[in-house]
């Protein structure tokens, strides 16, 4: 039955058809990048960014966020079990800890874990683009933004819309998503609502998500607007394998609530952005699922923070400053409970040199309630060579304190290190960017120095995982990409879309500690190449293949290819069909669960205005 479903949508593509424009596509060279304070257009940055755009998102063969970021160059997706119920998120060989997960600007992060950093409560719908920045964002973004940073970004529609989708597939997978706008007056008003679950397609790896998502907002007059957030996640899934391959039985039900509230100040050469945020997460985890008294863990985390930051334009160029306050709590049957404050302050300048050459240079110091002020310096120098081809530098410091869980957690395979110091690294990248109508590509060396690097080790198989500060560990990596992509004629065939990337990572301890098995850093993206096409059939039709050849360092490598079939998917009612792993491949990502074999899904959407 789902090999004929699969094929039912790849008839339609012969079917008669009739004009559309796709509204989704976005010039890229046009995208302003989202950071908190100096705001430069994507084709002016002096930075290796990827911007996921929303046609990326809605033809990818994906059902969740963390199967779209698969598919992005130099980012390391580990997922455990279909649709990343939960996944670990790396960039440049960084591990999940190190990279910050935003969203609209505010930091993800919990002081638990970084197993926890795609608890986004925000249902795929809503999202209108993902900024992916590759290398230390500390600078830019603050502590935990230590490899990276994935900034996912809503948009207020000034139009009335509502957005239906749903799906089923294998493993008895299914799910249903709603997303509409009601502008009313001046106030404008998104409410987005998922649903997902699955039986798992291996044992004890059922789920079921749930996302509630509301975002308003107002402009008072020309230079003021207020805009607020809240939002909520409940997810609960079987955890076989997880953490551990001793106890199948694993069971987790985590709760993720958010809210926010700012207001931007606009007044000619200055901006001003002022907000404040809270996030609870509540996690609960069993070694046996219908044994809570066998082992039981649970942790509330609270983060609470502030933060204001402006922009205004001088003589000298355009000047970026910024304060945060961020208290983070745990109350944890585990790992006890703690508290600690940080205070952070951003300070840059972009200057502009000609018509060709610009360098934006700043620092964030922050204190830690633990660890004293820490500085963190960085700096970008491009040179437009010409109207397409751009050369960059940058230097970053990056720097990151271990969670709570590194440093306190007690369990019959892991154990903490309450002795651990934080993890700094040195940053140095050289890059070019080409860009010609429709095409675009990137080549990108970097460098990381990396001192008490926090990884978790072990010597043999017998004992308990435990973190440990490595000195000395280099990274090193070349990035390149090259992307085709037009708009649609609606000729009978024709490719939109094409994208081919290699990444290559190597990295080395310096301090004889090669000998012990390690978890995450250590075995990183060796190499990584990623190929994709999307072919239009008459008007209606988009058939998109993806292919990944992913190789870790001390593992096997693994070929996977995916399609996706869409008919009429910017029309009023349309039709899709996914197929993953056709090449039926065994592989693992994350932990010690294997990922499914070749399996299939397929929906419908219904987009009215």
């Amino acid at each position: 039955m789902k090999y004929y479903l699969f094929s039912l949508l790849l008839f339609l593509s012969i079917s008669p058809v009739f004009s559309q424009e796709d509204t989704t596509r976005m010039d890229l060279n046009e995208v302003i990048i989202q950071e908190n304070r100096i705001q430069v257009p994507f084709s002016k940055q002096s930075r290796n960014i990827t911007v996921v755009d929303r046609m990326d998102i809605e033809t990818t063969p994906a059902r969740s966020l963390q199967e779209v970021l698969s598919f992005v160059p130099g980012v390391d997706v580990r997922q455990r079990g279909v649709t990343g119920v939960q996944a670990d998120i790396g960039i440049r060989g960084g591990s999940f800890e190190q990279t910050l997960m935003l969203l609209n600007g505010i930091k993800l992060s919990d002081p638990q874990t970084g197993h926890h950093m795609m608890n986004i409560p925000v249902p795929m719908l809503e999202i209108d683009r993902v900024e992916v920045l590759k290398g230390p964002a500390s600078r830019i973004f603050g502590q935990n933004a230590y490899a990276g940073a994935i900034n996912v970004i809503t948009k207020l529609s000034e139009e009335r819309r509502l957005n239906l989708q749903g799906y089923a597939g294998d493993f008895g997978m299914k799910g249903i998503s709603f997303a509409g706008s009601l502008p009313v007056g001046n106030y404008k008003q998104n409410l987005a609502i998922s649903y997902d679950d699955s039986n798992g397609h291996w044992y004890n790896s059922d789920y079921q998500i749930s996302n509630i998502f509301y975002e308003g907002g107002v402009d008072l007059n020309e230079k003021n607007a207020i805009r607020g957030m809240i939002a909520y996640t409940d997810r609960t899934f079987g955890a076989n394998g997880f953490y551990t391959s001793a106890f199948p039985d694993q069971w987790e039900s985590i709760q993720t609530t958010l809210g926010s509230l700012s207001h931007t100040l606009n007044s000619g050469g200055f901006s001003l952005n002022t907000r404040a945020y809270w996030r609870r997460n509540v996690d609960e985890f069993r070694l046996r699922r219908k044994e809570p008294e066998f082992f039981q863990n649970n942790h509330t985390t609270d983060v609470v923070a502030a933060e204001t930051n402006g922009t205004f334009e001088n003589s000298l160029g355009t000047t970026g400053f910024g304060l945060e306050l961020r208290e983070e709590s745990i109350e944890s049957s585990n790992l006890g409970d703690h508290e600690r404050t940080l205070f952070g302050v951003f300070l840059e300048h972009l200057f502009q040199f000609g018509d060709k050459v610009d360098l934006r240079a700043g620092i964030y110091s922050t204190y830690y309630s633990e660890y004293d002020w820490k500085h963190f310096p960085g700096a970008e120098l491009g040179f437009q060579a010409n109207r397409n081809l751009r050369f960059y530098a940058g230097y970053g410091k990056s720097f990151r304190i271990p969670t709570y869980t590194d440093l306190y957690y007690i369990g019959p395979t892991n154990i903490g290190n309450a002795d651990l110091q934080p993890e700094e690294a040195q940053n140095f990248e050289v890059g070019s960017k080409w860009n010609k109508g429709p095409f675009r590509a990137e080549l990108v060396y970097f460098i990381r120095n990396t001192d008490n690097l926090i990884e978790w080790a072990r010597v043999n198989e017998e004992d308990p995982w435990q973190p440990q500060n490595f000195n000395q560990v280099n990274f090193q990596g070349i990035e390149t990409s090259f992307s085709y992509r037009v708009n649609p004629t609606g000729n009978t065939i024709q490719v939109k879309e094409l994208m081919l990337s290699y990444n290559y990572i190597d990295a080395n301890i310096e301090d004889g500690s090669s000998e012990l098995e390690t978890r995450y850093s250590l075995t990183a993206l060796r190499h990584q190449f990623i190929a994709g096409v999307m072919v239009g059939l008459g008007k209606k039709i988009e058939w998109n293949t993806k292919m990944r050849q992913v190789e870790r360092m001390a593992q096997d490598p693994y070929f996977v290819l995916d399609m996706r079939v869409d008919y009429n998917r910017i029309g009023r009612i349309g039709f899709f069909a996914e197929a993953s792993n056709i090449t039926n491949t065994e592989y693992i990502e994350a932990g010690f669960v294997e990922m499914p074999g070749r399996w299939f899904r397929a929906g419908f959407s219904l987009n009215l205005q």
